[in-house]
């Protein structure tokens, strides 16, 4: 039987829960209640608010004193994620509820995002027909707009229980029957591939080679979304390597491009340990939008209008230097194995002889900041003689990670 963790703040939705609790039971699954009120001492609960304030790491009478609501919201969100987490980890839940306003919606958010993709997590909110980019973050949450605030019982906010009841009920027992499926059957390694419009035939090359390889290839696209995604994977676990041949999204992170990843991007594998080779695709390029949208300050800037929408700018000697000691410091600071991979002829399809965005003084600054600042370092840097979309460029990143992950 499927156990479904329901989560609220049941010091001011107390009744909701109790319903949302009794339609679960009807659905045939148990529940276990966590609750996150500030000032709750409901009896529903099986993990009080007491509880969850000491996952956090803090004192429940301190932290209630300080009366601080910022604060409070903050610790609930860490507290039930390690309780949520440890639940799910040993396969004593197998999907997550919740409902509230903004507040009870930025907790269960939270909570959520530290939850691994795949395992079923659904919330009712009030926020969920505006921007749920900060709800969702970069997993599989399952948003469903509540209509009417989630305050007391009429005939619109009964069909809407209901229906996010039967909806997680459904996800859990499923996932409940398949994860055992799941975990002892003979799937393929996943590998993380990372790819750009001006990138493909070198991301073409690596995915059909490690596919042949017997790897189960995730494609991201770097457009700021994508590479968090596959940073939000390869810290899950669910990676055996990472190919990452694009890593654009850092020339947008330093120059102020529409796609920029954050500054973490290029962190994760390097944390879990996962066997990676990397690349330095499309790093000649920041993306903007239409020409208008290119900030004053790049006005005399090598521009390639891309198509309509977007516009892309070529980063200079002194940014592709910049990229280098980034890169490299972020592959050093790796506990896996890690080879970088330098196209010598160019870092994308517009960076190539009598292309826009050839230059060659450019991409040495890159090639010479990156090889100087991993000389003694335990990161393998190999220099082939070909713009990254060659042929070969890509095979030689896959058949290096293959090797990586079968000796590691």
């Amino acid at each position: 039987m499927a156990t479904i963790a329901l989560l609220g703040t049941l010091d001011t939705k107390g009744d909701e829960f109790d319903r949302l609790h009794r339609l679960i039971i009807e659905n045939g699954c148990q529940v276990i209640t966590i609750d996150v009120g500030s000032f709750s001492t409901s009896p529903m609960a099986d993990c009080t608010s007491d509880d969850v304030i000491l996952a956090a790491g803090e004192s429940p009478e301190d932290l209630r004193k300080r009366r601080d609501r910022g604060e409070m919201m903050d610790a609930m969100g860490r507290g039930a994620s390690v309780i949520v987490s440890t639940l799910a980890d040993k396969g004593t839940i197998h999907g997550l509820l919740s409902l509230g306003g903004s507040g009870g919606s930025s907790v269960a958010a939270s909570v959520m995002q530290a939850l691994p993709i795949g395992f079923p997590k659904l919330l009712v909110s009030t926020m969920a027909s505006g921007d749920v980019s900060s709800y969702v973050g970069q997993t599989d949450v399952t948003l469903m707009y509540s209509v009417v605030d989630v305050a007391g019982f009429n005939s619109v906010s009964r069909m809407v229980f209901s229906n996010a009841a039967a909806a997680i009920s459904s996800m859990a027992s499923n996932y409940e029957k398949t994860r055992t499926a799941h975990s002892t059957s003979n799937s393929k390694p996943i590998i993380g591939l990372t790819m750009f419009g001006l990138t493909t035939p070198a991301a073409d090359e690596a995915r059909k080679t490690l596919t042949d390889l017997g790897y189960e290839v995730l494609v991201f696209h770097a457009t700021g979304s994508g590479g968090k995604t596959m940073e939000k994977l390869a810290s899950s676990g669910l990676l055996a390597g990472v190919c990452d041949l694009t890593t654009t999204e850092l020339a947008d992170d330093l120059c102020g491009g529409v796609l920029s990843a954050g500054p973490h991007r290029l962190e994760a594998a390097g944390i879990s340990g996962i066997p990676q080779v990397v690349s330095l695709g499309a790093l000649d390029m920041v993306n903007f939008g239409p020409p208008s949208t290119v900030p004053e300050r790049y006005a005399t800037r090598t521009l390639h209008v891309h198509n309509p929408t977007v516009t892309l700018m070529r980063t200079n000697a002194s940014e592709m230097a910049e990229l280098g000691h980034r890169i490299a410091k972020k592959a050093a600071a790796s506990h896996g194995p890690v080879y970088v991979f330098i196209p010598a002829r160019g870092v994308s399809g517009i960076d190539s002889v009598g292309a826009d965005f050839y230059d060659p003084t450019a991409d040495e600054a890159l090639f010479n900041a990156l090889k100087d600042d991993l000389k003694n370092t335990h990161v393998n840097v190999i220099e082939l003689d070909q713009n990254i979309n060659d042929v070969g460029f890509g095979r030689a990143m896959a058949e290096t990670l293959h090797d990586l992950i079968t000796q590691n």
